[in-house]
């Protein structure tokens, strides 16, 4: 499996049971604190092989750094340790890396996993009665840019942390155990908004998404009104979905936005059977996921790819 429907990761059969997940995920601080840093970017790459059923195994650090600018390497050793954190309590050992200089720090991961052929979860395969299911909040992207503005509400702020950090291995293992999972995404740059559109388009069908039923980070509301806390990638993701997109109905001009916002470390996207659809989120409950609604469904395709509702 390559880039063909712009899946998670990439998977390579190596023998009837065992095949390679192999991902990698990098970016600049989104947040001002160098630990915590570590464990979103960790998180972030980690989460990629859950979306595709995989187990991760190892890991190799990406990291720029202007060594030039801070020779006192203040921020080097916490990025580090964040991600070892990260990386220990998902069960994968880091086994090295690669760092260079550059103007800005940039740091990430690539990861390997493994997961059995017949179990290869894919964004593509949802299937028309399907309901849909999130399993962390809305809204990182507002969060971290207010925040680096200095004007982000703490409340806000450490809900959007403790979202961020939090492993999709409670993701994988609520699905392992209810089972009727036909195809998963995580929630990252694209916004749920671009994903959605990824895995309807794989898929062949159409998907509905109800905005009333988003989960939203604490006063993320307040802060999509405030302009200046939109992200360049909200106006691309918004563009990028455009030709396939309907809206319904008079939907709340905020929730819209959000669903446009590009997430880092965001949470799965399910696409279950109807019938196993309230087990799963009782499943992710159960090992307290950042969030478990079920957010719309999957239906034919119409003349949209991707329906938006109230």
């Amino acid at each position: 499996m390559g880039t063909e429907t712009h899946d998670d990761a990439g998977v390579y059969k190596l023998t009837e049971e065992i095949a390679l997940v192999q991902t990698l995920d990098f970016f600049p601080p989104v947040v001002n604190d160098p630990y915590v840093y570590g464990q979103i970017a960790a998180a972030n790459a980690i989460s990629d092989v859950y979306a595709m059923g995989g187990a991760p195994k190892t890991a190799l650090n990406l990291l720029g750094y202007p060594d030039d600018k801070d020779p006192e390497l203040t921020w080097l050793g916490p990025i580090l340790e964040g991600s070892a954190e990260r990386c220990a309590l998902a069960g994968a050992v880091v086994v090295g890396g690669h760092t260079v200089r550059d103007s800005e720090i940039k740091f990430g991961l690539s990861v390997t996993g493994i997961v059995h052929p017949q179990k290869v979860l894919t964004n593509a395969s949802a299937r028309p009665g399907d309901k849909l299911v999130l399993s962390k909040p809305l809204g990182t992207g507002f969060v971290t840019t207010a925040h680096k503005a200095g004007d982000c509400p703490e409340e806000t702020f450490q809900a959007a942390v403790a979202s961020m950090i939090q492993l999709n291995a409670v993701g994988k293992e609520a699905i392992d155990e209810v089972g009727g999972a036909h195809s998963v995404t995580d929630i990252t740059g694209f916004g749920l908004a671009g994903h959605a559109f990824e895995m309807a388009e794989g898929s062949g069908h159409t998907l509905v998404i109800e905005l009333g039923r988003l989960p939203l980070l604490p006063g993320v509301e307040k802060l999509a009104a405030n302009r200046h806390f939109h992200t360049r990638a909200s106006k691309t993701n918004r563009e990028y979905v455009a030709p396939g997109l309907k809206v319904e109905g008079k939907v709340d001009p905020l929730r819209l936005e959000v669903f446009y916002d590009a997430q880092t470390s965001g949470g799965m996207l399910v696409s279950i059977a109807a019938d196993r659809a309230e087990a799963l989120v009782q499943a992710l409950k159960r090992r307290n996921a950042a969030a478990a609604v079920i957010v719309g469904e999957v239906v034919p395709r119409g003349e949209a790819k991707l329906v938006v509702r109230p």
